[in-house]
C-alpha cells in the first residue's frame, strides 16, 4: 500500500480539494484507493466530495463508542475510492492523546488498499507531523504567496526534527541535546541541520547513523497551487535552496496548479473539480499529478538522483507555462462566445490587481519582520 500524507503549513492553500481530487483521480485509474480526512477537530472533507455529514467517524471510533473502524469506512459514489470521515463532530479530537494516535495508525495501516490518502491539518502540530511522517515521501501543498512559502518550509524544519528525535532514545545525550535546543528557542530558530548532525553523530555515534539513514530516506514532495503567473512556479526553488542548504535535505517537486474560479463554484456545488469541470486548467493539472504518483509507484524507495531532481523543477517551470497558455487560450474562447464579456474581465483583472497589491504590500511587511526576527533560518 502506497501512503500519500498530504499537509501544508497554513490553511488556505488548497490541501483538502488536493486530497479529494487526487485521490479521486488515482481510482479513476483502476486502483483501490481510502481516503482519510485526519483534519481532526476540523473534519470537513465529505463536503468536496459531496458526501451528506456522516454520522460515525474517526471520533466516534477513537471515543470508544462501539464503533469498529470497519464500519466508519464509507463507500463512496465514486468507482474504487472509499472514504474515512474525520471526527463526526466528536469535541476535543484536534489534540488526540498518544495511545488513540498509535490505536488510528494502526488501524489504517490495515487498510486493504492500493493508496491510503491522509488529508492532513494545515500547522506543524506533533499529531500531523507524526501522520505525515507515515511516509517518506507526503506532498506538501503550498501556495506563492511569501507567508505559504515560509511556512511550507517550517513545516518541513519541524518534520525534519521530528524525525530526528524519534531516531535517539530519550536517555540518550544526543536527545538531551535536541532537547536543549527545543527549550532555547532563539538557537532552534536559526538552527543548521548538517552541523547539528556532526554534534548529534559525537555523542551517539551509533544511532547517528539511524538518524542519517531516517534524513537520507526522507524525500518530501512539493506541490505548488494557486498559480497566476509562470513566474510563480519559481518560488519552489526558494524552498528547495533553504531545504538543501539548512535542513540537509532535497524535495522532490510533484508539479503545478493554477487558481481556478471555477473550483468555487464546485465547491459550493458540493462536486469535486474534476468531475465537475474535468478539461479545466485545474482538473488537468490534478490529473498530471495523479499521473506521476502512478508513474514511480514501484520506485518510491529508490533515491533520486541531483539530474532527476533537477529535472523535477525545470518541468514544473514548463508546465506553469504550458497551463498559462491554455488557461489564456479558455478566457479568450469564453470571450468570443459572449459567456464572458469586456466587462466581466475588466472586473476580474481590477479584482485581481488589488489582491496583487494587496499580496505586495504584506510582502514588505514580513520580509522587514523576517530579517529582523529569523537570521538566517529562511533564504526567500
Amino acid at each position: 500500500m502506497h501512503i500519500v500524507p498530504i499537509a501544508s503549513g497554513k490553511g488556505g492553500v488548497g490541501k483538502s480539494m488536493v486530497a479529494a481530487n487526487l485521490s479521486i483521480a488515482l481510482a479513476q485509474s483502476g486502483r483501490s484507493v481510502v481516503l482519510a480526512d485526519l483534519d481532526l477537530g476540523a473534519s470537513n472533507l465529505h463536503l468536496i466530495l459531496g458526501i451528506p455529514a456522516p454520522k460515525t467517524g474517526i471520533g466516534t471510533f477513537l471515543v470508544g463508542s462501539g464503533a469498529s473502524f470497519e464500519s466508519v469506512i464509507l463507500t463512496t459514489d465514486y468507482p474504487n475510492l472509499r472514504f474515512i470521515p474525520g471526527d463526526a463532530e466528536v469535541p476535543g479530537l484536534a489534540n488526540i492523546k498518544q495511545a488513540q494516535k498509535n490505536q488510528l495508525v494502526k488501524r489504517l495501516l490495515s487498510v486493504e488498499a492500493d493508496y491510503l490518502v491522509l488529508d492532513l491539518g494545515a500547522g506543524t502540530g506533533s499529531n500531523i507531523l507524526d501522520f505525515f511522517l507515515m511516509s517518506t515521501h507526503g506532498i506538501v501543498v503550498t501556495a506563492p504567496a511569501l507567508t505559504a512559502t515560509l511556512n511550507a518550509y517550517l513545516f518541513l524544519k519541524n518534520a525534519v526534527f521530528r524525525l530526528l528525535y524519534g531516531a535517539f532514545g530519550t536517555k540518550s545525550r544526543a536527545y538531551d541535546y535536541l532537547e536543549e535546543l527545543r527549550r532555547d528557542g532563539a538557537s532552534l530558530q536559526k538552527a543548521y541541520v548538517p552541523a547539528i548532525l556532526e554534534k548529534v553523530k559525537e555523542l551517539d555515534p551509533e544511532r547517528w547513523s539511524v538518524a542519517t539513514e531516517r534524513m537520507r530516506r526522507f524525500r518530501p514532495r512539493l506541490l505548488m497551487n494557486l498559480l497566476e503567473d509562470p513566474k510563480d512556479a519559481d518560488k519552489a526553488q526558494k524552498i528547495r535552496r533553504s531545504c538543501t542548504e539548512y535542513l540537509n535535505i532535497d524535495i522532490e517537486h510533484l508539479g503545478v496548479l493554477y487558481r481556478d474560479e471555477l473550483q468555487d463554484i464546485a465547491l459550493g456545488s458540493r462536486i469535486p473539480i474534476i468531475r465537475y469541470k474535468p478539461q479545466s486548467v485545474l482538473s488537468q493539472g490534478l490529473y498530471r499529478t495523479a499521473d506521476k504518483l502512478l508513474s514511480v509507484e514501484d520506485e518510491e524507495d529508490m533515491p533520486l538522483s541531483l539530474a532527476e531532481l533537477e529535472g523535477g523543477f525545470r518541468t514544473a517551470e514548463l508546465e506553469a507555462e504550458a497551463d498559462f497558455g491554455a488557461k489564456m487560450a479558455y478566457v479568450e474562447e469564453l470571450l468570443s462566445s459572449g459567456a464572458l464579456t469586456e466587462g466581466d474581465l475588466v472586473e476580474t483583472i481590477r479584482s485581481q490587481q488589488f489582491e496583487i497589491d494587496k499580496l505586495r504590500r504584506e510582502n514588505q511587511f514580513l520580509k522587514y519582520k523576517l530579517s529582523r526576527a529569523m537570521g538566517q533560518g529562511f533564504t526567500g
